[in-house]
């Protein structure tokens, strides 16, 4: 592939002044080989596969990074969802893995570990309520391990229960972590359509289907497609399309050169190129001030969910023709605390979780990165997660819960996580109870849009 000078300039420019980066490199490693009766042999084979096939991986992605000038932010590892291999274990928890997935992610030096995860959209084994129950204290007590539930798709419908159980397994998980704001809950992630190769956290795991190890890489660039709006002369919305298209490629180009070389050199497949623009704390990296660079006064305002879907369709579009290997999430993220821009919206009092909901209709995700008052109740949650779930159900896309009741705190209040994962001002929820809805429990069935075959 022929790269003109011009594109280089481009590229320097994209980086040292637009906050272009890949986001993440991520090594997803199949653990079904590692299933023991015995927990501790269990434990120890998953230590040794995972550092056997992630050795390199920082050294690697840093002499990419030395090579091509490109920062790459995060070092990620994806495993097998734990509750699937770790069924057979003759043991009451899980919270074992957890510890021996964290020592092997610190052992490797990564950033974060994937995969104490469990899919439950239909119904839940004994294996998947060991790591569900499991949760709230494998997160407390690890740094880098990452957790997500699957409670829905849209060939299975909603699994009520599972939602239910989610509600109190989120509080639980603040409250084990109140001392750093319930951060156990930036790890957590409910799904509905959870895909097999996303590689962001904290949704990321390795899904049944995919090669033995994998390579999937995850960019960012919405300071880059920000600026590229801001540039153009009094243009129409069909104009604000083509450019954010143009940059998407640009952005999808760049992104595949690094993922196809870290697999090659690490002798891995390269899955899938997650072109998602995802937003920092940084002033300017923000996917908030792209929708008001389109016009809007304020993210939240009336229009807001129509300017969102032409940011992610436009994407998809630019990344689509810049690669055959476009998978993951693919779109914009929202994720409150860690975009200026939504943060700053919500404080003015533009953005309101009903309008965040809304958007999640058209956005890449859902409610991300969201803090709630900590004395927000289980029901109220799970009603969240549940309202969330149906709009990916009914839709066929991926939506997600990643929800933090700080606790002790109260909507106004600002919750500080640190680093990437920013400042959450704590948001209201409706006061009115869904209690005896979340309590009864069941199935909502699949849609009639499951009925494909």
């Amino acid at each position: 592939m022929l790269i003109h000078p011009d594109e280089i300039l481009e590229t320097i420019n994209m980086v040292t002044n637009e906050h272009l980066d890949i986001r993440t490199v991520t090594m997803g490693i199949n653990l079904r080989g590692c299933s023991h009766p015995d927990i501790k042999v269990f434990n120890q084979n998953i230590f040794s596969r995972i550092l056997r096939c992630a050795e390199n991986l920082v050294r690697t992605t840093e002499d990419i990074q030395t090579l091509y000038g490109i920062p790459i932010i995060n070092k990620r590892i994806s495993v097998t969802p734990i509750a699937i291999v770790a069924e057979s274990c003759q043991a009451d928890d899980y919270c074992s893995v957890a510890e021996t997935l964290d020592r092997a992610a610190q052992e490797a030096g990564i950033d974060f570990i994937g995969g104490f995860s469990a899919l439950v959209q239909k119904g839940m084994t004994p294996g998947d309520l060991k790591l569900i129950n499991s949760i709230p204290q494998a997160l407390a007590t690890t740094k880098k391990v990452c957790s997500s539930v699957n409670v829905a798709t849209t060939k299975a419908g909603i699994n009520m229960d599972a939602v239910a159980m989610m509600g109190h397994i989120i509080k639980r998980t603040a409250e084990l972590t109140a001392d750093r704001a319930g951060i156990g809950c930036a790890k957590l992630v409910v799904f509905a359509n959870a895909p097999d190769d996303n590689p962001f956290m904290a949704g990321a795991f390795h899904g049944i289907g995919e090669p033995d190890c994998v390579i999937n890489v995850g960019v960012s660039g919405p300071g880059v497609v920000n600026s590229a709006v801001r540039a153009l002369q009094n243009p129409d919305l069909g104009d604000i399309s083509e450019c954010i298209k143009k940059t998407a490629f640009k952005i999808t180009r760049m992104g595949e050169m690094v993922g196809k070389e870290v697999a090659r050199r690490l002798g891995a497949q390269f899955g899938v190129l997650d072109l998602s623009l995802a937003p920092t704390p940084a002033v300017g990296d923000s996917v908030a001030a792209i929708l008001e660079a389109m016009g809007l006064e304020s993210c939240g305002t009336h229009g807001t969910t129509a300017a969102l879907a032409l940011l992610n369709d436009a994407v998809k579009k630019g990344g689509a023709m810049a690669s055959s290997s476009v998978g993951g999430l693919s779109g914009a993220f929202i994720p409150v605390s860690e975009d200026e821009g939504m943060i700053r919206a919500v404080q003015c009092g533009s953005l309101s979780l009903d309008k965040l909901e809304a958007m999640t209709c058209v956005c890449s995700v859902g409610l991300d990165m969201i803090a709630v008052p900590g004395d927000t109740s289980p029901a109220t949650i799970s009603a969240i997660i549940a309202d969330e779930m149906a709009i990916g159900m009914i839709n066929k896309k991926t939506t997600a819960v990643r929800i933090i009741p700080a606790p002790g705190t109260k909507v106004g209040d600002m919750v500080e996580f640190g680093g990437l994962l920013g400042t959450a001002p704590v948001m209201p929820v409706h006061n009115f109870s869904s209690e005896i809805f979340i309590g009864r429990g069941g199935r909502i069935p699949a849609p009639i849009q499951a009925l494909t075959n």
